[in-house]
């Protein structure tokens, strides 16, 4: 019979290496953040947004771990696969809803969310409104080409009328959404608008949403080449279009002025329609937790759990 020693090693414990200071680390470069190759058409306009999407990871020195990227479905919500970083290519529809739980658990982190005319209005079209009510802190990209591409043409919540699809081969007779405008009335406090033909303004846009403590909401006409082509020349100066911007004389913080500028007819005008502040969905949890935990301030977690049964007896 034969005995055995088991002896018991200490692991030493893993020391991590000091974190450098944000000032000295290099700024993300594309090739860093980019991931799988992206399979959209050749052509499309989400290219654009997404090139531009990197330049902004670099110039605002963005790292892997303070980088969120949410989607739900669509040709547009393939996004987070082109993005080596955190995301989630959430369910049709529901990226809103997933993109909050992140804002809300995790204020260091500024969750960025792009999506499709689809995604947003139609299936999406209730969380975008109540997410927009609530002021949750994040960006929400909306790169809308008037079109279901993903399912090969039909009608989508911003066809115009006259537009003819798989579903509606006479030509779409449904009054088309608009996005500003029902952004603005469901409460958003950052409303813009822009183009992919536009890559600076696009890039100031998303910016200025980025920077702003609230839902910032930018659509972004993204064309789709294959299903829609030449949707917006109107808004392309180099097709004979014209790219008019909101008037130096706006007065972004006027509801009533933004839902009418939101109103013109197509093309319309690009830039920031709406900006205001008010408390975020996020400020006021954090408050009403701050408030609950100075009530149990002192106890451990079993009293706290009693005492909340002893509530239910």
């Amino acid at each position: 019979m034969t005995s055995t020693v088991l002896q018991t090693f200490k692991v030493p414990a893993r020391v991590a290496a000091p974190a450098l200071p944000d000032a000295d680390r290099k700024p993300l470069a594309k090739k860093e953040v980019a991931a799988d190759h992206p399979t959209w058409c050749p052509g499309c306009g989400d290219f654009s947004v997404l090139a531009l999407y990197f330049k902004l990871i670099e110039k605002r020195k963005m790292w892997h771990e303070k980088i969120t990227t949410v989607a739900g479905i669509g040709c547009s919500s393939r996004f987070p696969y082109f993005v080596q970083a955190h995301g989630a290519h959430f369910i049709h529809g529901r990226a809103l809803p997933f993109a909050s739980g992140v804002s809300l658990s995790r204020p260091d982190l500024h969750v960025f969310v792009f999506g499709g005319d689809g995604d947003a209005f139609s299936i999406g079209g209730n969380h975008f409104t109540h997410t927009a009510r609530r002021n949750v802190k994040m960006t929400y990209v909306v790169m809308d080409n008037f079109v279901y591409g993903l399912t090969k043409k039909q009608t989508s919540p911003t066809s115009p009328i006259g537009f003819k699809s798989k579903t509606d081969m006479w030509g779409s007779m449904d009054q088309p959404i608009n996005p500003l405008k029902q952004a603005i009335a469901a409460g958003a406090t950052f409303v813009a608008r822009t183009t992919h033909t536009n890559a600076s303004h696009v890039l100031q846009m998303m910016e200025a949403a980025m920077d702003h403590d609230g839902f910032g909401f930018v659509e972004c006409l993204s064309e789709c080449v294959e299903f829609y082509e030449g949707a917006f020349d109107a808004a392309n100066p180099r097709k004979g279009g014209a790219f008019n911007q909101v008037p130096a004389e706006h007065d972004v913080t006027d509801e009533f002025a933004a839902y009418k500028l939101a109103d013109e007819a197509f093309p319309g005008r690009f830039g920031i329609f709406y900006k205001t502040q008010r408390p975020t969905k996020n400020a006021n949890e954090a408050r009403i937790t701050q408030t609950t935990q100075e009530k149990f301030k002192g106890q451990q977690d079993w009293q706290i759990l009693k005492k909340s049964f002893d509530r239910l007896k």
